[in-house]
Parts: structure tokens; C-alpha cells; sequence
């Protein structure tokens, strides 16, 4: 314990550095978890978080008989799927292309490009996306009716609103998320490529068989917490493309938060609770089942 306090005091600057974020952890983080309690309750204003009357279960229950569960389930959990599919495997084959390319001015430009989307905001990127599929301006749709086809509204069809959702979002973020992969490679020895060059290996073989085992720890911390995600699919930019005609396939835990439970007033509070802790549950389950999975299956997890 001695030695403890010694090295503490020895490095009593870093610590210092360390309170303010582990301030806003306990703060934004920690403190906000007690309020979870209501999801046993029926909360109304003027008994409080502790003073509201105990429901037990009562609010998972609604929920769970509701009409709206199942598909409100499936539309989450498949629309995050479907993300997952399409989003992990581009950063990688990005960060592989870009790291064989010789021209560093070329390679610069292409980074700039495949970056700059990334820093769009969701408002910004949900307008683009409704003016290029305006049925009646929007460039999709001019260039339908040029091939003489006839225009369609696209987020007016419920089963098109997931791959719009997923592929304008690889565009948006694929370059961004092949950085830490970029890095990755940087630590791979250049011995390694020089033998194999050495040896004949193609440059398909050298990604293959260097730089593929190189990242793939990297890739499978990710693959873990995406899965650890797998309940919450992001509110803003779902809910800014829904409408009343693709809710359908639009309607996602998050959104039904917003609707059923925060727009609804005070009354219904602990119900979105109660949903939330639900879709917190399901993650934390997902995250320890995963981890585990790729524990047994290599060397690598977050413990």
C-alpha cells in the first residue's frame, strides 16, 4: 500500500489530469443510473423518483404484450444487423487499398474524400439523402425517368428504408472508421512484406497473409462492441427519415422511446424506462456472450 501511495504521489500530475474525466463519467455516466428505478414504478411528478408508487414488473409488461414489440424488435435488431454487415468489412478493404498505394499525393486525395462525409451532420445528411430521391427533382429519380423508367419515392416505401439507412451511412463513415485499421497497419514490420516479396508473394497474398492477422485483433475489439450495440440503433437519423408511411420498417426502440414514452408526458416515463433498461439488458448480454465466443475462438477480447 506504501508503494502504492508513493508512486501516486510521484505522478500526482497525471492524476490531477485524470479527475476531470472521471468527474464527467461519475456525473453523466454513473449518477444518471439511480433514476433506472422508476422502471419498477409508476412515476408522476409529485412523488418523485423515490416517493412513486412500485409496479413491479408491471411496465415490462405492457411493453412485452403490446402489438408493437415484436415488430418494433425486429425492425431494431435487423436494421443493426444488416448495418453491421454492410459497415464493418469497408473500412478494412479501404485501409488495405489505401495502404499500397505509392502515390502519396493520390493516397491524400483519397483519404480527403472518403473522410470529409464523416464530419456531415445527420440533419445535413438526411436532407441530402431526401433531395437526391426526390420523386420529382431528386437525381435518382431524373435519372430513372432518363432510362424510361418511372420515378418512385423511395423513403414512401417501407421495405427500401433499411438500405438507404445503411448504405448512405457506409458513405458517410466508412473513411473515417478505416483510420484506426490505418494505424494498424502502420505496425506491421516491413520485414515481413520485404520476404515475402522475396519469396513471390502478390500483393493480394501479402494482404492476406500479413496484413489480414495484423488488424484482425484490432477488427475483432470492434466486432465486439458493435454487438455490444446491437439494441441501439441511432436515434437521430432514423427518426429523420421516418415517416408515416415507412414506419413500418422505420420503427426502432429508440424512436418508440421518444414517441410512446418522452412524448407522452410524465405518465408514461417509466414505460420508456423500462424499454430502455430493457434494450441496456440485451446489449450487456450481447457484449458478454460475443466476448466470449471470440475468447474461446482465438486470443482475443476486451478481458
Amino acid at each position: 500500500m506504501q508503494k502504492t501511495f508513493a508512486k501516486m504521489k510521484r505522478s500526482w500530475q497525471l492524476y490531477v489530469f485524470l479527475i476531470l474525466p472521471l468527474l464527467l463519467v461519475i456525473v453523466f455516466n454513473y449518477f444518471p443510473m439511480y433514476g433506472a428505478i422508476i422502471a419498477f414504478k409508476r412515476y408522476t411528478y409529485l412523488g418523485g423518483i423515490w416517493n412513486s408508487p412500485w409496479v413491479g414488473m408491471k411496465n415490462f409488461t405492457r411493453f412485452f404484450h403490446s402489438h408493437y414489440a415484436a415488430r418494433i424488435i425486429t425492425n431494431t435488431v435487423g436494421l443493426s444487423l444488416y448495418n453491421l454487415a454492410a459497415s464493418f468489412p469497408f473500412p478494412i478493404i479501404l485501409a488495405l487499398c489505401l495502404n499500397y498505394i505509392g502515390n502519396r499525393t493520390y493516397k491524400n486525395a483519397v483519404q480527403m474524400v472518403t473522410y470529409a462525409p464523416y464530419f456531415i451532420s445527420t440533419v445535413v445528411m438526411v436532407g441530402i439523402i431526401m433531395q437526391m430521391l426526390d420523386p420529382r427533382v431528386g437525381i435518382v429519380n431524373n435519372v430513372i425517368k432518363a432510362l424510361g423508367g418511372e420515378s418512385v419515392n423511395f423513403l414512401a416505401v417501407p421495405e427500401y428504408f433499411k438500405s438507404i439507412y445503411v448504405w448512405s451511412g457506409v458513405w458517410q463513415t466508412c473513411g473515417y472508421n478505416s483510420i484506426i485499421y490505418i494505424s494498424a497497419l502502420s505496425g506491421v514490420p516491413v520485414e515481413l512484406h520485404e520476404a515475402a516479396q522475396i519469396d513471390g508473394a502478390s500483393k493480394f497474398q501479402r494482404m492476406l497473409h500479413i496484413d489480414l492477422p495484423s488488424i484482425l485483433p484490432t477488427a475483432t475489439i470492434l466486432l465486439i462492441m458493435s454487438f455490444g450495440n446491437i439494441m441501439s440503433v441511432g436515434f437521430e437519423k432514423v427518426y429523420l427519415m421516418q415517416n408515416d408511411l415507412n414506419l413500418r420498417t422505420s420503427e426502432v426502440i429508440n424512436t418508440y422511446i421518444y414517441s410512446a414514452g418522452i412524448v407522452g408526458g410524465a405518465s408514461n416515463f417509466s414505460y420508456a424506462t423500462a424499454i430502455g433498461l430493457f434494450q441496456s439488458a440485451i446489449g450487456f448480454v450481447m457484449l458478454i456472450l460475443v466476448n466470449s465466443i471470440c475468447k474461446r475462438l482465438g486470443e482475443t477480447s476486451l478481458w
